[in-house]
């Protein structure tokens, strides 16, 4: 797994400035020998009560906060609370920058459990409350009675900790009966998420109380969290299932598909292991927990980076406490604690989110659009395939397209399929499996432009997964007529005067003889991943040329003026490539809608536009 962390996350390398609390706010709490006043360089708040700045709610990147066990920090006259208020603080402070939307504690807040424990973290945790911050926490087993579940009744933890304490919460949405078990809701990456905390040991009228709130909401992906569910003892980074982890995992998780993430604490090290649920999908299964290490972990914070556009969570562990303080006042212990780059601390997870929630949460898809509504100002011809036998230029400019077949080729060479860019107009496109393709007539309409104003070329494709050299260069939109025909002497005159063509590489490329030049002009996209669905565009604005992919402009785009295309007598290919004016090769794959403009086209312009 790669790192996946970008340059803007500069603030987990500062050492000073991140925490906003004076020393005198710390109230009771004890400071670590290594810890004085001018070892902080801290900032008031923006006032008690005042809420923290809201999360971007749409954007695709935002940071999920996890506290793993704090018990060592809250232990009769032993602990120091003062750990886990630099972390809340950092949290607060970090909030706009790394979008963190929400932060979940995994339990065992306190050691013992006792009234004077729990009243200490009850100060801490109001740092949060203060600021409206939204979190959840949930009773570990040295929270209360461990041999208890959660229908235990009455407890210091509960009196703290309980629905009571969560009014005001953003995203609290209820508790189980008992109060041990709560679940919160909140709205990140333009879609809402549900968090749940369960207890220690859920009883079943616990897990009857959770079925009846996945129940109520039916189409939210699930993050679990709890305080014992995985174990990493082998030392490996790999965690299994503990024996209560295993009857929660038959009990909910295996059958419940839309919980994609589980969270608990309780053993060390930490480690993390993915399993498939009844429907086939994965589960990622993590154990965090620092509390073995240097000053009971000092509140060792857990950032999970969602970031959905690249479908991956970034993970990385940081010690604010520690952050905070000048480099040259941290002890040898602490030095080793800033952050934690292990493996199991420090890590990517690819969940492509679309997939992983399709089967409860089906992304929206856009509905088909008419031809009329496409055909817009300039369109000399637009191909949509929703069947595999007639393809009329639905420009109304008479460039309809026929079949052909090269030598040897397979019946089912050209087929209709119902897939298709979720931005496409047509809903269909069609499939070739080598040895089929299209054409115009060689003297259609098409082949007498000249394009003096610039041009639009656009293609929906997506190539199967098996994609590599032998299907290479096999031409999506191809023009008959050469270079030679056009009188040109550079580079190869055989090579067709113009082609959007797909590379050994699976990258496409644009070349074309301009009107300008001698030579090709030639334009480089980057390589694709197969099995997916792409939108490509050439744009020419009457001097340059621009390749897009999905909208975005690629690097190798030529700056040397390419004027127009040359007439191209002999008709255009739709699927294949021809070289020295004969047909050498044919597209594998699928490709969708097809449309050809004599304009140039701003980006919302495009046929994936909205």
């Amino acid at each position: 797994m790669s790192d996946g962390f970008s340059a803007n996350r500069r603030a987990f390398l500062r050492t000073t400035g991140l925490l906003g609390m004076s020393a005198t706010m710390l109230g009771g709490a004890g400071l670590s020998a290594q810890a004085t006043p001018e070892d902080d360089a801290r900032h008031s708040g923006d006032g008690a009560g005042a809420a923290a700045r809201p999360a971007d709610v749409q954007n695709p990147r935002f940071t999920l906060a996890v506290v793993p066990d704090t018990q060592y920090l809250f232990d009769r006259d032993r602990g120091d609370r003062e750990p886990l208020e630099a972390t809340f603080e950092h949290v607060l402070d970090q909030a706009r920058e790394h979008n963190i939307v929400f932060l979940a504690h995994l339990g065992d807040v306190t050691e013992n459990g006792l009234p004077d424990e729990v009243a200490e973290a009850d100060r801490a945790f109001r740092v949060l409350d203060r600021k409206r911050f939204p979190y959840s926490v949930l009773a570990g087993n040295h929270d209360i009675n461990s041999r208890t579940d959660d229908q235990r009744g009455r407890s210091p933890y509960l009196d703290a900790f309980g629905p009571k304490r969560f009014e005001h919460s953003p995203t609290f949405r209820g508790a189980s009966p008992g109060g041990y078990n709560s679940y919160h809701v909140f709205r990140a990456g333009g879609r809402e998420w549900l968090l749940l905390a369960l207890d220690w040991r859920v009883s079943a009228v616990g897990y009857t109380w959770v079925r009846q709130v996945l129940d109520k909401h039916p189409g939210l992906p699930v993050i679990l969290t709890t305080h014992e569910l995985v174990h990493a003892d082998g030392g490996t980074g790999e965690a299994e299932l503990s024996a209560a982890g295993k009857q929660m995992w038959d009990k909910l998780i295996a059958g419940e598909d839309r919980i994609f993430l589980t969270l608990n604490g309780h053993f060390w090290p930490p480690g993390r292991t993915t399993l498939r649920n009844k429907a086939g999908n994965e589960v990622h299964l993590h154990i965090t927990n620092y509390q073995d290490r240097y000053y009971g972990g000092g509140a060792m914070l857990r950032l999970y980076h969602f970031d959905l556009a690249r479908n991956v969570i970034d993970v990385e562990t940081v010690a604010p406490w520690l952050l905070r303080r000048r480099p040259e006042r941290l002890n040898v212990l602490e030095q080793q604690e800033i952050r934690r780059t292990g493996a199991a601390d420090r890590f990517t997870v690819e969940i492509d989110f679309t997939e992983r929630f399709r089967r409860f949460a089906p992304p929206p898809v856009r509905p088909a659009r008419p031809a009329p509504e496409v055909v817009i100002p300039g369109t000399v011809a637009y191909w949509r395939f929703e069947d595999a036998e007639r393809f009329a230029d639905l420009s109304g400019n008479g460039n309809h397209l026929t079949r052909a077949t090269l030598p040897g080729a397979p019946t089912d060479a050209l087929s209709h399929s119902e897939e298709h860019h979720p931005d496409q107009p047509g809903h269909g496109s069609l499939r070739m499996h080598g040895g089929g393709y299209l054409r115009t007539a060689a003297d259609a309409p098409l082949t007498k432009l000249t394009f003096p104003r610039g041009y639009t070329i656009e293609a929906f494709v997506k190539l199967p997964k098996d994609f590599d050299h032998r299907h290479a260069w096999c031409g999506l939109f191809t023009t008959v007529a050469t270079g030679a025909d056009a009188g040109k002497t550079g580079d190869d005159p055989r090579e067709p005067l113009a082609t959007l063509n797909l590379s050994d590489g699976a990258a496409f490329q644009w070349a074309v003889f301009p009107r300008n030049q001698e030579g090709l002009s030639t334009n480089w996209g980057h390589e694709l991943p197969r099995a997916h669905w792409w939108h490509v565009a050439v744009v020419n604005d009457g001097r340059r040329s621009v390749l897009h992919v999905d909208g975005a402009p690629v690097l190798r785009n030529p700056d040397t003026p390419a004027v127009g295309i040359p007439a191209a007598v002999g008709g255009w290919l739709v699927g294949a490539y021809a070289y020295d004016r004969k047909v050498e090769k044919s597209f594998t794959g699928w490709l969708g809608d097809l449309r050809i403009v004599d304009r140039p086209l701003r980006r919302e312009e495009f046929l994936t536009g909205r």
